[in-house]
């Protein structure tokens, strides 16, 4: 195999940590209701942070957006709105589920769509297909679809086998159908990441004609694509929730001040993590020629598993049984191969 395709997996995998940890400051902040939180969050992982390293890696990312043509910053930007629907849902999918299995079913289904739609789209998959790298790609899809109905399967039954006071001691509103619903619309819009950073390519080829260096040709897009995002969650966070639960004063009120400065502070944080994967995966996508498509799904599964023992860390399935707990073992091995069977697709 391509060195080069293992190095972009090792580095996508780097990112996935960074996206599977992003939540966990989360836990941290107190006395703020959930969109107080989740929009300091996005505040930092889609404006500031992307700013931030534009600054530092591609300092022209001004005059390279100016010199895309409209429609290709137009469409990125409403993809990158369609997504904030999904992570929005993605949001409120961890506030029923946890880490865990809110990632799980949410990515999972992000996975499978993220992964075939832009290449299908643009005819990558029929080129694809003519070759054994396609049947590797359809099937790492399909068995990262089993992977995700086993974790499901675990998760139905850790929901029957704990009782109500114990899911409430893990995940404090956990509720398994309201997050499941929220994981399908993630599945459903979330996709809409994957297909902004293929319709970005032509941002990134003007980045690259500008001299940024090719690890870094994506960062213009994500600023692009996230502005979009950010302003799906300020309508939803501030002018609707905010609104309607009285929440805009946790702004500037949590407890105490210094309270406030760390809830300020973790949610930072967490936008950090997780604007942080896209650092790394933008410079492991450069690795994976010429289906850089096939980058999405590693990055998704691999964040799946890293999610998954941080829920074991939190103790998000004590009281489960062994079967259980063996099911959700075994959805990680599975996810794990579907992963790195999608990776080496791209390098028939």
């Amino acid at each position: 195999m391509n060195t080069s395709i293992l190095t972009g997996i090792f580095l996508i995998a780097i990112g996935a940590f960074s996206s599977g940890s992003f939540a966990v400051p989360f836990g941290k902040i107190k006395g703020w209701q959930w969109e107080t939180f989740w929009m300091v969050f996005s505040l930092g992982a889609y404006i500031l942070f992307p700013m931030v390293a534009c600054l530092v890696f591609a300092p022209d990312f001004l005059s390279i957006i100016q010199a895309t043509p409209a429609s290709t910053l137009i469409t990125v930007f409403l993809l990158g709105a369609v997504y904030g629907v999904g992570n929005l849902s993605f949001g409120l999918s961890l506030r029923y589920l946890g880490l865990s299995l809110g990632y799980a079913l949410s990515l999972g289904l992000m996975l499978g769509i993220g992964t075939l739609i832009p290449p299908l789209i643009d005819g990558r998959l029929q080129v694809m297909m003519q070759s054994s790298g396609g049947l590797r790609l359809i099937w790492g899809v399909v068995v990262a679809c089993f992977g995700i109905a086993v974790s499901a399967w675990s998760g139905i039954l850790k929901d029957r086998s704990v009782s109500e006071a114990k899911k409430k001691e893990q995940v404090r509103e956990f509720n398994f159908m309201k997050g499941a619903m929220a994981a399908i619309l993630v599945g459903i819009t979330g996709s809409a990441m994957s297909l902004g950073f293929e319709q970005g390519i032509p941002i990134s080829e003007t980045a690259a004609r500008h001299g940024i260096d090719p690890l870094f040709t994506m960062l213009p897009v994500f600023v692009v694509l996230f502005s979009g995002t950010f302003v799906t969650t300020l309508i939803w966070c501030v002018a609707f929730l905010g609104s309607r639960n009285k929440s805009l004063k946790n702004y500037t009120t949590a407890g105490s001040s210094k309270t406030l400065i760390l809830n300020y502070l973790f949610g930072l944080l967490a936008g950090m993590l997780w604007f942080g994967q896209f650092i790394v995966f933008g410079m492991g996508k450069s690795k994976m020629g010429p289906f850089t498509f096939t980058s999405w799904g590693i990055l998704m599964a691999l964040t799946i598993v890293f999610a998954t023992v941080w829920g074991l860390i939190r103790k998000e399935w004590k009281g489960a049984h062994l079967k259980v707990y063996l099911l959700m073992v075994l959805s990680l091995i599975i996810i794990i191969i579907s992963s790195f069977m999608i990776g080496i697709s791209g390098s028939e």
